[in-house]
């Protein structure tokens, strides 16, 4: 048994754990509610822009004058899986179950003889996955939400991939993120970024925990419209920008999962702490009161010897 000493040591040292995950339990949940508000305003704007481009894909004259970035190339041989985790740990399962969707891909690819490349977005995808796929790991792109997440830094992320796609690096593109639904439930998603995929054929696709969120057409009737200039000159321009946006969405998204799930995981270790700290103080008051009873056996047992 430890004696009291090391039990007052440890009790000590469970309140300064507790008082740590209280206090990030505390920013976390001050930070999610902003982040919260910024991922549902970004929702109807990035599901609206895949509806434009699919309504103006439908009405191409000729589908062999399609843009790359909708068309493809023709080939799915060559695979690029964005996986979008965070830079910091302490927040749950939020990485792990992003990165055991994206093993489940990857494997998924390379059992049909497909090729992969990953392009990590935070360290802790690429620490997850470099053991296993290390050779397949491109990039890393770190600290993109430092001071704060914004546009330019998806727009940067997608201005690699698009050079990416257009050098020929890769046939198509995903990403595997976590879709944020509540503090305490986040969505695994994978999107196909490249080529485009229409919002009625992503609605259809599965990911591990829940669907793919591609935005889901209407199924009352379409308005008609007439384009100037051509469809193909629109799409030459947005496809770029509509890669952009899907992936600031998704940052956005696992920005406000990342938060929500380090919240509910500090507010389980400060119940933890709380409940560790009792179960010590039991033991110390008990280990304490054996003493002292030891102590006034011996000193009876000593007075009565005299």
């Amino acid at each position: 048994m430890p004696s009291l000493k090391d039990l007052r040591v440890r009790i000590n040292s469970v309140k300064s754990t507790r008082k740590i995950t209280s206090a990030m339990k505390m920013v976390a949940a001050a930070k999610l509610r902003r982040a919260q508000e910024q991922a549902e305003a970004a929702r109807p704007f990035a599901e609206r822009m895949e509806r434009m481009l699919a309504s103006l894909a439908g009405a191409l004259s000729s589908p062999t004058d399609a843009p790359a970035m909708l068309a493809g190339t023709g080939s799915d041989r060559v695979q690029l899986l964005i996986v979008a985790t965070a830079d910091r740990g302490l927040c749950g399962a939020f990485n792990s179950s992003i990165v055991r969707e994206a093993r489940r891909q990857i494997r998924a690819l390379l059992a049909d003889g497909k090729t992969v490349k990953i392009l990590c977005v935070g360290r802790k995808g690429r620490d997850l996955l470099r053991r296993e796929f290390g050779s397949m790991i491109v990039d890393t792109i770190t600290d993109f939400a430092r001071p704060r997440l914004s546009y330019d830094t998806a727009a940067r992320i997608a201005e690699r991939v698009s050079a990416m796609f257009f050098a020929g690096e890769f046939d198509v593109a995903k990403i595997v993120y976590n879709r944020f639904r509540s503090a305490i439930t986040q969505i695994v998603t994978v999107q196909q970024l490249i080529p485009f995929s229409p919002p009625a054929a992503a609605a259809g696709g599965q990911a591990a925990g829940g669907q793919a969120t591609g935005g889901q057409a209407s199924g009352g009737p379409q308005a008609l419209y007439e384009y100037e200039p051509d469809e193909e000159q629109i799409l030459d321009g947005l496809l770029p920008r509509n890669l952009a946006v899907q992936i600031y969405r998704a940052l956005l998204e696992n920005n406000a999962s990342e938060h929500g799930a380090r919240m509910t995981a500090m507010d389980n270790a400060t119940r933890n702490a709380s409940d560790m700290i009792g179960k010590l103080t039991l033991v110390y008051n008990r280990s304490r009161q054996a003493a002292i009873t030891k102590e006034l056996i011996e000193i009876i047992s000593g007075a009565e010897a005299l």
